[in-house]
Order: C-alpha cells, then structure tokens, then sequence
C-alpha cells in the first residue's frame, strides 16, 4: 500500500475529497427517520406499513391500562389512510415550559418526546422509547391530529412531520380522548395498501390482554367491521386460540400475580394436537422472539409437572424426568407481564431483555401450578400422560433417528439418489427446485443450470405433519429426502440453519388442484418443523405461466388472465377504433385505456354475481349512478325507481322470466332498502339494495368508471372493427369484440401442468432468474397463520366447512 506524501494525500486523489467538519451531518428532527425507517419499524415493507398502525394505536392501549380509555376505533379509508379515535385524556395541549411549543406537537415532532419517561404519568407503557407516534407522523405524506381536551377540540395538521397548521381550537366538546388520522408516505413504503385481517388479528389481541377494553375495526374499502371485547381477557384468548382443536380440559388453567411492581398473568390449556403455541406479551406488545418472561415460565412448567408427576408415582413406567418438550406438546398458552421499566432489543420490541422478570414469572407460575395440580387431580394427571406420551414418541424418533443415520437417510454427506445436485458450493448462490411428479423432475433437471440450481422431485403428496407425530414423520421417505437434501437437520436440537445448502428453496408445482394441495403440504411441513427456513426469507414458490401465445415463431408467455386481457387489449387496438357522435375518434392508447376500464367494470361486476346479485341490475345500477346512501332515504324515490328499473329489464332481457320488487324501512336508522327478486333462464337471484350496497367500495368504483364511460363514449356508441361499423349498445360487447381482433392469428395455450412444457419453455419460464416470476413466502402474522394451518390440514372437519362457505365467494380460480 502506498504511504501518504506530506500533507497525507494519497498521490493522485483529491484535495478536495478532505474529511472535514462541514462533511459531518446532523440529522434534526425527525430527518433520520426518514434517511433510515428502517431502523424504528422494522421495515418498509407491509410489515413496517402495519407497525404505524400498531405504534398509534399502543399510545391508546397505554391509556387504557393507566385507567383512562375504555374504547378504541379503528378505521382503514378508501384513500389507505387510517385514523385511530380514543376516549382517553387527550394528548396535553398547553406550552411546554422548556421547548415554548405546545405539547402535543412536541410529541409528533420529537423523538424521544412524550409521557412515558416519567413514571407518575404511565406506571406501564409499550412505547418506552418515546418514538412511536413520532415515527408515524415523519413516515406519513400527511397526518391529522384532533385532541379533545377541556371542553375543547384541537386541530394540528402535519405533511412529512412537519406541521403546515399550527395547533388550532376549533370547536367544543363534551369528550375526550386523541383522534389521528395518518396516511403512509409512497416515498418511504414499497406497499400502501392495509391488510384488514392482519390490523383485526393485532387488536383482537390488545382486546384479549386488557380486559374490557373495547376495540372496534371498520374498512371503509368493503364495509367489513368487527367489534373485539372479552372481559374473560387473556383466558379468552387462550379459548380463542384452540377453539378449532380438541381440547383435554374444558377450562384453561389462570395463574396471576404481583411482586417487585411486576404484574404476572398466565392462561395455558393441552389440546391433542402435537403442536406448541405459546404467545407471550410483555406490556401488550407481542415479544416474538420471547425473552425473560418466557424463559421463566417453561421452567416453571417443566418443574411443576415433574414434580407433581413424581410425588404421586406417576412416572414409573418411563423411567426418566419429562423434558421440557414432553411437557409443552399440545400446549397453548399466553404469558402476559407488566413490567414498569421494560428492555426492549430495539424499538421493534421484539424480545423481553430484563434479567429479574425470569425468577419472578417461574416462582408465580410454579406455586400457581403447584397449588392447581393438587386442588385438580384429574386434570393434572391427563397433563402428565400427554407429556409421557411425547416422551415415548420423542424416545421413538430418537431410535427412528438413529436408525436412519445408520442407514445414512438423514446424513447430509449421503444426498438422496433422486437429487440432482448443483456444482457450486456456495450456499448463498445455489436453489433448490422441489418439483412434483418425476416427469416434471426430468423436464427440470434438463432446463436447469446445473452450475446453480438443484432438482428433487417428490412423488405424489407427501404426509400432513400437521395429523402426524415427529416419529411417523421422520418414517416418511419423501420428507426424510427433504430434511437430508437442505442439510439442517430436523428437531429442535438438531436443526441448524447455517448447515443449509440453499439460499433458495423454491416449490414449484402444477396450476392445479393437485399442484395447490402438494404445496400447500409442503408449505405445512416448512411452516411447522422449519420455520426459521421460511422466517429467514429461503422458501419460494415459482410462478409458472398460465398462458403461452405464439404468433408465427415467437411466442410470449403470460402469467394470468389479467396479463393476457391486457396483451389482447394491446394486440388489438389498432385494428378498432370508437366514433363518437360529433365525429372525433378514440384510437390508440386511449381506446386501450378506455377498454382497460371496461374490463375493470366486468370485474367488480362478476364479484357481485358471485356474492348473489342480479348483474345485469347492478349493471344498469352503476351506469345509471342514481343510487347513493343519501337517496335510500327517500321511500318516494326508491319505490319510483324499482319500478322504472323493473321495467327497463322485462324490456332488455327477453328470457326474464320473473321479476318482482318490494321496498321496506331499515329498523332504527331511517333509511329504506329493496329487495328484487328475479328468474332467469330457471335461475333464480335475489338482490337485496340497501345502504351497505350503495356504500360498498365495489359499487362506489363500479358507478365512478361507469361516469367515465359515458362521458367518454356514450351508448350506443359507434365501434369500426377494421373498416366495419357496427352499433354497441353494451360496453362488455365492445370489449369482446377488441378481444376477438387481438386474438387473430394467435394460438393461446393455457398449461395445467409442467410436464406440458419442453425444457426450453420451463427454463425460459420458470426457471431463468432474469425472465421467472418467484413468490417469497414470509410469515407475517404467526398467530393467523397457525390457525390457518390448524383449519385447514387439522383434524377437525367442522372448522374447516366453516372457513370454505366464509371464504367460498372470494375464489377466482377455481379448477373443477
């Protein structure tokens, strides 16, 4: 390496390049938030996209615990902004006596700013860094605060955490409490659009944590709303989580307790599944990766029923203690602690640092279970024989372990005979394609770079470890194929994640109803007995093409029916051209425009015949946009309209065999509704139009593109199709038409399966890492994605009709 000359200036670099003072950089305000999100949500992804959310709404939660909020409300709007509503204090408003600013905008202004440093003002809060709120307000193109405080209603306005208003009264109240409504900044998020399953599942937790408190969610986007309050609170929740599972007692066991400031709450019940799900919480933020508190109460579990299971002989035919696995198979529970001076691994709270929080959660939990066992024999003796019944299959998959390595199933050095394995050893370039069927296999084994990318394929469906024990698994060849070709290992003291030999492991199956249960068998198999493969952003799912359209001898792939509605949209316009009355013509980019919203309407319009409406009325409902929630307040109008419309439709549609109408009010809100009956061709629909109808988000688009349409090009409308007029009364016939001229001289495949396409198509597709299409699978909720998992590959039938008849509606692709 050179040295420097005198002076210390490398030869030929630049003076100009100096570190000097004017090179540091202050970040003020909220400037670094912005410069590094990242850094106090997590993420710009949906999972930082819904930590705003959580953020806000654990300032309302802290209110409630102090003894000051009793209802919370939650609202997704149209536009993807959120506002969250309390009955608490109200964030103060009076000028702080260092900063002469007033408080509240002190606090969306400033991190490290807020009541949660002095103890008198919250004993126990989630936000301990004082950052949250602030956060928010820094990451939002826009935020609105409405504090109502004192008889008065303040208003502050806030554009990337600067305020553009300052904090103003205006108007007076009787209530009280903190509204914010925020909407997430584009610029810093990769996602804007909120998840309402994912918000619901988060405040049905805080519901279950703090008792009485009531929560409610409304999604303006669809009018779906849910309303969670359980005065039962976190033995609620645990009735909650195992409410599809079949439980070994009818009530879960509580254990609650103070000591050293320390709040301690348990609830814990055994349910026949093989599967542990413990949740724990410390100050109502859900510590995923567990901490102090958890530590505690796994001894004190273990403890308590070796203790029990020893003093009453009961572990005699096993001949050794039950270990801490044995004793957590089958078990939900949620560990709940209020600590005064919480340490957090970073702002995201995702794991309890305090030391003396261990020894106070194992001495509560161990006397309460202690003292249970003895007042509840029966139940405490089917907890130690499920733990003895895991001990026996743990002592088997020991033996089925054993004898596999011996045979050298599960040893990484012996890769199975099916695998054909990539050159490169370097496990963050390589991929591992985990393909259905052994013709597929042999068509990827051709198309691969072998350099890179390795094949397994699995014959058939492979066992749901969700019904199975770990030793029936183990006995399972494909899985032990899987376990030995990732090279981890499996169990939670052999598996390790950096004896992966994939960066990359991508499932890759039919488009069919095979295909979907194959991977979602494997995505089970990751899900329960991997998790950290997938936590770690390893597994995907390839997306093959639906779709392949040869025009001569090219050919172009499609990935769905909106991609290939899109490709015959641009294939045919410029064979078709719309003439409006006054002469001038739509061509081009805007005919494609024009016809893009068509296909949209056509969308939304097949949404509400699956939910059970007469299209064509909702048609003529949207193209007409009399019908709002304003007009069901008028009998007079809806009564004249019904009629108008039934007669327009006997009209239209010759094969209308039926149609009849009636009005009647809604109870307690003032507002009529309709209800059309009408019969088809012998099918019979049933409309009924009231104001969640008129208020859907649905409908709302539907009458918004039916105004452009007809402001754009009226019906009937004019439609040359290469120099032949025709007249179109109907937008979806234009549509078709625009179709049919994109389609000439196209052959479009739709493939089912792999083993339709050559090795070249399967590269080019589905493999190539320039050209393929890959799906990441992450885990954004574990407590949504274990009930789902539960649901549907568990044993309980009844769950999972439920969830088909909820959830039925929404299918898009079905494959019959």
């Amino acid at each position: 390496m050179e040295k420097p000359e005198k002076g210390g200036v490398l030869p030929g670099s630049s003076s100009r390049d100096e570190y000097t003072a004017e090179k540091i950089k202050v970040l003020k305000g909220l400037e670094a938030v912005r410069k590094r999100p990242a850094m106090y949500i997590g993420s710009t992804d949906s999972y930082g996209l819904h930590h705003l959310v959580y953020e806000v709404v654990d300032n309302s939660v802290d209110e409630a615990v102090a003894g000051f909020c009793t209802k919370i409300d939650v609202t997704i709007h149209p536009d993807e902004s959120v506002t969250v509503d309390d009955n608490g204090r109200g964030i103060p408003v009076e000028l702080h006596s260092e900063e002469k600013i007033p408080a509240a905008t002190l606090v969306l202004t400033t991190l490290h700013a807020g009541g949660k440093f002095d103890r008198s003002t919250y004993k126990v809060s989630g936000g301990l860094h004082g950052v949250g709120v602030s956060v928010v307000n820094a990451l939002s193109e826009w935020l609105l605060l409405e504090v109502r405080r004192d008889g008065q209603v303040y208003r502050q306005r806030f554009e990337r955490g600067t305020p553009t208003t300052d904090l103003e009264v205006v108007g007076k109240t009787r209530r009280r409490g903190t509204k914010i409504t925020f909407k997430p900044d584009p610029e810093i998020f990769q996602e804007t659009s909120f998840s309402y399953d994912t918000i619901a599942s988060r405040l049905r937790e805080l519901s279950f944590l703090n008792a009485g408190l009531k929560i409610t969610i409304t999604d303006e986007r669809t009018g779906k709303s849910d309303e969670f309050c359980y005065k039962g609170g976190i033995v609620a929740f645990v009735s909650h989580l195992n409410r599809n599972r079949n439980t070994l007692f009818s009530r879960p066991i509580y254990i609650s307790g103070e000591r050293e400031g320390v709040h301690i709450e348990v609830a814990l019940q055994y349910n026949d599944s093989y599967q542990e799900t413990v949740l724990s919480f410390a100050n109502n933020i859900h510590t995923v990766e567990g901490g102090t508190h958890l530590i505690g109460f796994r001894s004190a579990l273990t403890r308590a029923i070796n203790n029990y299971a020893n003093s009453r002989n009961l572990l005699k035919n096993v001949k050794v203690n039950l270990q801490g696995d044995d004793v957590r198979e089958g078990l939900t529970a949620v560990v709940s602690v209020k600590v005064p001076e919480p340490q957090y691994e970073g702002q995201t709270k995702t794991k309890l640092g305090n030391s003396e929080v261990k020894g106070l959660v194992d001495s509560i939990v161990y006397e309460g279970l202690s003292t249970y066992f003895e007042e509840n024999p029966s139940v405490a003796k089917k907890i130690v024989e499920k733990g003895i019944e895991a001990a026996r299959a743990r002592e088997a998959a020991r033996k089925a372990k054993e004898l596999t390595r011996r045979k050298g199933a599960l040893d990484a050095s012996t890769l199975p005979g099916k695998l054909a394995d990539c050159q490169e050893k370097d496990p963050a370039v390589c991929e591992l394609f985990i393909v259905e069927g052994d013709s597929a296999g042999g068509s990827a084994k051709q198309a691969r770079d072998r350099r890179f990318q390795a094949i397994l394929p699995i014959r058939g469906k492979i066992l749901n470890v969700e019904k199975a024990r770990f030793d029936k698994m183990l006995s399972s060849q494909e899985i032990k194929t899987i376990i030995t070709a990732l090279g981890t290992g499996i169990g939670k003291n052999d598996f390790d994640i950096s004896r992966l030999r994939y960066g990359k492991i991508i499932l890759m199956t039919d488009a069919d109803v095979d295909g979907a249960h194959i991977r979602t068998l494997l995505l089970t198999f990751f899900f329960r007995h991997m998790k950290e493969v997938v936590e770690r952003g390893h597994l995907y799912i390839a997306q093959p093409p639906l779709y392949g359209v040869k025009k001569g001898n090219s050919i172009r792939y499609l990935q769905d029916d909106r991609e290939l509605e899109e490709f015959l949209i641009e294939q045919g316009k410029d064979g078709v051209k719309i003439v409006r009355d006054d002469g001038t013509q739509i061509t081009g980019a805007r005919l494609a425009s024009f016809a893009r919203k068509v296909s949209r309407f056509r969308f939304l319009l097949k949404r509400k015949e699956r939910r059970g409406y007469d299209p064509e009325l909702v048609k003529l409902l949207a193209l007409d946009g009399k019908m709002d929630a304003s007009s069901l307040e008028d009998e007079d109008f809806l009564r004249a309209y019904m009629g108008e419309l039934a007669g327009r439709m006997k009209e239209m549609r010759k094969e209308l065999t039926l149609i009849d109408w009636e009005v009647d009010e809604e109870e307690g809100n003032g507002s009529y509704f309709a209800i059309v009956r009408t019969v088809e061709r012998g099918v019979e629909r049933v409309s009924r139009l009231d104001v969640r109808f008129a208020d859907s988000s649905d409908f709302k688009e539907m009458k918004s593109i039916a105004l452009t349409l007809r402001n754009t090009a009226p019906l009937p409308m004019k439609v040359v199709n290469n120099g032949d007029e025709t007249e179109v009364v109907d937008y979806e016939h234009f549509l078709e038409s625009l179709f049919a001229q994109g389609r000439k001289g196209l052959y479009i495949q739709r493939y089912k399966g792999l083993g339709e396409m050559n090795p070249e198509q399967l590269w080019q597709t589905t493999m190539n890492p320039e050209t393929r299409v890959l799906k990441r699978v992450t885990v954004e909720d574990a407590i949504v994605a274990d009930e789902i998992f539960t649901i549907l590959m568990g044993d309980r039938v009844e769950p999972r009709r439920e969830f088909i008849e909820k959830n039925a509606l929404d299918v898009s692709n079905l494959d019959v």
